[in-house]
């Protein structure tokens, strides 16, 4: 099949496709739920472990990103030639198991180990994710698509929450309990072990997957040597340089925050484990999830308006917003107004993922769209999924010198981060409008895209 027949031939059907989306954005959940897993378990795993907030933030950040980005770009690689379900799949396997892993340390070095065993599992979900459905979906519903799969960040977010809240009131996360074959374990090392077992069915059921055809792209062609791939990202470097740090700044202060919510909520307001879980969790289910969709259908209807830059034009609605809510809500006198404007900030944080990470997929030739991807993901996960946590932390623990401080912290970092994201995607915007229509929107033509 030539590459013009190739691109002639009809997009899946509606219901192949969600179902495709669907499945990848439950791998997404699963993604998320041991991440917000170790964000709301902190306290008990400081107390067990004896350990300051830098190290838990290394536990979070650090350790997770080591090995995300040193697969990450290597699997981009494969991704781009070769089938994208079975990567998909294989990396629910490694990260689910790493997750159980996590329940079985004893000490700071092998939970850091088995974090970085999540890390690379979970590297090689969102390259080949994202090829997957810039193939699955035309131009006008990818940004839908998009957000559908970003749901997953909040869906598992908010269900690491709850369900590690009601484990957490049946099983304190700092109680030991005897368990066949396993022995004595924490609390919080059983939420671990617990949370790691339904990604082994979700890895078979992705095999169900029917990989889909390339557009864009002659069928015969291998991935494009990375001097091409340089060559083109060298000629719109303002754009990708603005893109992929004004969303790593933004994950900064989301990877961030999330991060220290449970343990801002513990130490200003005396919530317990439960009750974090059980108020905090449900925010971020609805407030997330709503605004991930949201932000989508927003970029669907510019684009339908005549925008040519619709899906970098609501993220950076999005990320304006957010900059004084990001800067308040630590500051708030009651959790009550605090917990309000955590909902608004997973809201408007959920709204800019469909419609940014589509616009990455449109600028960039089908061939180095895994690859692309796994750049930014090398980026944001150095810059926002490494530095957020830690940034917060060394503030609190050297800056402040008082665990209680946390939420000055909090504040401080934001209001130097969430400014600094609007200010760098706004120069990745402006760069695109200077690029031409056909290789700014399209997600198949492109001058290097044969």
């Amino acid at each position: 099949m030539s590459q013009t027949a190739a691109d002639q031939t009809p997009w899946p059907s509606a219901g192949r496709a969600w179902s495709i989306a669907i499945i990848l954005m439950l791998a997404n959940t699963l993604a998320f739920v041991d991440r917000q897993a170790l964000a709301l378990l902190v306290q008990p795993i400081k107390q067990d472990l004896h350990i300051s907030d830098t190290a838990i933030s290394l536990l979070y950040g650090l350790s997770f990103t080591l090995f995300y980005v040193a697969v990450g770009l290597p699997i981009a690689r494969i991704a781009d030639r070769s089938n994208r379900r079975n990567i998909v799949a294989g990396a629910i396997f490694v990260w689910s198991v790493a997750t159980s892993l996590c329940g079985l340390a004893r000490s700071f070095t092998t939970l850091f180990m088995a974090r970085v065993g999540v890390g690379a599992g979970e590297g090689g979900l969102t390259p080949a994710a994202y090829s997957l459905l810039s193939d699955t979906f035309p131009k006008e519903r990818l940004p839908i698509a998009m957000g559908v799969y970003q749901m997953g960040l909040y869906l598992g977010s908010a269900a690491a929450l709850v369900i590690g809240g009601l484990i957490s009131t049946v099983i304190p996360p700092s109680s030991t309990v005897i368990l066949p074959v396993l022995g004595a374990m924490k609390g919080w090392q059983l939420v671990f072990f617990l949370l790691g077992i339904p990604g082994i069915a979700l890895a078979a059921l992705t095999l169900t997957i029917r990989e889909p055809l390339r557009r864009g792209v002659a069928p015969t062609q291998a991935s494009v040597p990375l001097s091409q791939f340089f060559a083109h990202v060298g000629a719109h470097r303002k754009a990708y340089i603005g893109i992929m740090l004004g969303f790593a700044l933004m994950i900064l202060v989301g990877n961030g925050t999330a991060v220290w919510i449970p343990a801002f909520f513990e130490r200003r307001f005396g919530w317990t484990t439960a009750e974090v879980g059980k108020l905090y969790g449900p925010v971020v289910f609805f407030c997330g999830m709503s605004g991930a969709l949201a932000g989508g259908l927003f970029a669907s209807w510019l684009r339908k308006r005549g925008a040519a830059h619709a899906n970098l034009q609501a993220s950076l609605a999005g990320f304006v917003i957010l900059i004084p809510i990001t800067i308040a809500f630590p500051l708030m006198p009651t959790p009550a107004l605090a917990l309000t404007l955590i909902g608004l900030m997973n809201f408007f944080a959920g709204f800019n993922f469909g419609g940014g990470l589509a616009a990455l997929q449109e600028m960039t030739p089908n061939r180095m769209r895994a690859l692309m991807s796994a750049a930014y993901m090398l980026t944001i996960n150095l810059i926002g999924a490494a530095l957020g946590p830690t940034a917060i932390a060394l503030v609190t623990d050297y800056w402040f010198h008082n665990p209680n401080d946390l939420h000055l912290a909090i504040s401080l970092v934001c209001a130097v981060a969430s400014p600094l994201s609007v200010v760098m995607l706004w120069i990745g915007l402006k760069d695109c409008r200077a690029m031409g229509d056909r290789a700014a929107v399209s997600p198949v033509a492109s001058p290097v895209a044969g």
